[in-house]
C-alpha cells in the first residue's frame, strides 16, 4: 500500500516508526515530518492545511490511505475533502471532530445520552461567566470552547484564578478557540487517557496509558501537551476498564450514529477516576501525545488493518495484540516551555543514547542541518523504552537521556512515578 501521514511531530514519528513496518506497505510519505521521520519515510513539503494540494499529490502518486495524526486538520475536514475525492483517510469526519474542537459540543452530548462527565455551563460573554464562577466557588474549571493546542484549559484553585482565566480568553488569548467559554466542576480522582478504535458502530480498546502534563517534577508549574507517559496503568483495572467502555466509549460511538455524525477513527477520552466510578473531562479525536508513542511500543499487532478495519467498518470481528512489557517515554523540551523558548539548538548524542537495551527515540521537534539535529519546537524529543516493568522502562529511558548532550534541553525526572510506587510496594 502506499500511505501519506500528515503531521511533524512526536506522535507522528511514532506512527511512521509502526507503519513502516508493516509489510503492507510498500511507500510511505510523511507532510511536512521532521529529521527523526525522514528515517521511515519520505518527508515532503506540503501545506497540510491546503485540502486542494493534498488531494492533488495524493491523485499524482496513487495514495490509497491518508492517515491524519494532528487534530487541526480534522477540524477543518481534510477528511471530508479527501472521501468526496475518493481518497481514503483515517480520522473523524469534521462534525465528528466537534468532540474534541468544541468542548460545548462534547459536554451536550454527555447530557443527551447519559455519559458521566462533569456539571457545566457555558458562557459566550465574560459578565455571565464571572457569575457563575462567583455562584459555583473554586476549585473550578475553565475551557476555551475550541481548539487551542492543548493550552486552553485553566484548573483554577481559587475564584480569583478562574475570573483571570475568563478574561484572558475572552480578551483574545486563544484567538476564536476563546469565542465561547465552558466551565465545568472541578472532578476529584486521578486522571488516566482511554484510547478506542472506532468505526461509526463498533470501538474496540486499545491499551491502557497515563500521562504527565505538568512541566516539572512532583506535578508542578503550568500545564503542558505533556512531559511524558507510560503504559499499561495500574489504575485502570479490568472492572474500571470495563466500565469506561460501558459507561462513555460505547454510548458514546452510539450517541453520535445517532445524531447522524458516526465517529471514524481513534478516540481518545481522558477520564477522571471519581470516587462516583469513571468521569470523562474531555475527548480528543487523535493519537495522544506522548501517549502514542508507547502505545505504539506496545502494539504488537500490524497497525495498517486496523487503520483500514476502522475506515471500513470491520472492527466487529478485528482484534489487536499488545506486547506484556511496560513502555515509558520521557519528553525532553527546550528550557522555557512551554512558555519563551529557543530555537535552532544542537543535540548530539542520540545514537548512543538509542544503543540502550529498549529505547526507541522518537523526534517531536527537530529539524535536521549540515548532518547536525537542531531542535525546532517545544517539545523535541521522546525518549522511549520498553521493560518488564515501569520501573526498569524508567531506568532504561533515564539512561539514555544522560548519553544525550542538549544543554538547552530539560526533562522531567520523575515520569511513571505512580506505577513505580505501586510496584515498589508489591515487592
Amino acid at each position: 500500500m502506499r500511505i501519506l501521514l500528515l503531521g511533524s511531530g512526536g506522535r507522528e514519528h511514532a506512527l511512521a516508526w509502526k507503519i513502516a513496518a508493516s509489510p503492507l506497505v510498500t511507500k510511505l510519505w510523511c507532510a511536512p515530518g521532521n529529521a527523526g521521520i525522514a528515517r521511515e519515510a519520505e518527508c515532503i513539503s506540503l501545506d497540510v492545511a491546503n485540502h486542494a494540494a493534498v488531494i492533488e499529490f495524493c491523485e499524482k502518486n496513487a495514495v490509497e490511505l491518508v492517515v491524519v495524526g494532528p487534530e487541526t486538520p480534522l477540524a477543518a475536514g481534510i477528511v471530508d475533502d479527501l472521501a468526496s475525492a475518493g481518497i481514503k483517510a483515517f480520522g473523524p469526519s469534521r462534525l465528528a471532530a466537534q468532540l474534541e474542537s468544541s468542548k460545548g459540543f462534547t459536554k451536550a452530548l454527555c447530557t443527551e445520552f447519559g455519559i458521566p462527565t462533569g456539571a457545566y455551563q457555558r458562557f459566550d460573554n465574560a459578565d455571565a461567566a464571572l457569575g457563575y464562577v462567583r455562584t459555583q466557588g473554586a476549585p473550578i474549571v475553565v475551557k476555551a470552547d475550541g481548539l487551542a493546542a492543548g493550552k486552553g484549559v485553566v484548573v483554577a484553585q481559587t475564584a480569583r484564578e478562574a475570573e483571570d482565566a475568563i478574561a484572558m480568553m475572552f480578551e483574545g488569548a486563544f484567538g476564536a478557540a476563546g469565542a465561547e467559554v465552558v466551565i465545568e466542576e472541578f472532578l476529584p480522582g486521578r486522571e488516566v487517557s482511554f484510547f478506542a478504535l472506532c468505526d461509526g458502530e463498533t470501538a474496540i480498546p486499545l491499551a491502557s496509558a497515563q500521562d504527565h502534563k505538568r512541566v516539572f517534577d512532583n506535578d508542578v508549574g503550568p500545564n503542558t501537551g505533556g512531559m511524558g507517559a507510560y503504559s499499561p496503568t495500574p489504575l485502570v483495572t479490568p472492572q474500571v476498564h470495563d466500565a469506561i467502555m460501558a459507561k462513555i466509549i460505547l454510548p458514546t460511538v452510539a450517541g453520535m450514529k445517532a445524531r447522524g455524525t458516526p465517529y471514524r477513527g481513534v478516540l481518545y477520552a481522558g477520564i477522571m477516576l471519581t470516587e462516583q466510578g469513571p468521569k470523562l473531562f474531555e475527548f480528543n479525536v487523535r493519537f495522544g501525545d506522548p501517549e502514542c508513542q508507547v502505545l505504539m511500543l506496545r502494539m504488537m499487532s500490524d497497525i495498517v488493518p486496523a487503520f483500514l478495519a476502522a475506515c471500513d467498518g470491520q472492527l466487529k470481528n478485528f482484534d489487536l495484540r499488545w506486547y506484556p512489557q511496560s513502555a515509558l517515554t520521557v519528553v525532553m523540551a527546550a528550557k522555557g516551555y512551554p512558555g519563551d523558548y529557543k530555537k535552532g539548538t544542537r543535540i548530539d548524542g542520540l545514537d548512543d543514547a538509542a544503543e540502550v537495551e529498549g529505547v526507541e527515540i522518537f523526534h517531536a521537534g527537530t529539524a535536521a542541518t549540515d548532518g547536525a539535529i537542531l531542535a525546532n519546537g517545544g517539545r523535541v524529543l521522546n525518549v522511549c523504552a520498553l521493560g518488564k516493568t515501569v520501573t526498569e522502562a524508567q531506568a532504561r529511558a533515564y539512561q539514555a537521556i544522560d548519553r544525550i548532550r542538549w544543554p538547552d534541553g530539560f526533562c522531567r525526572r520523575d515520569i511513571g512515578w505512580q506505577a513505580v510506587e505501586a510496584e515498589k510496594a508489591k515487592d
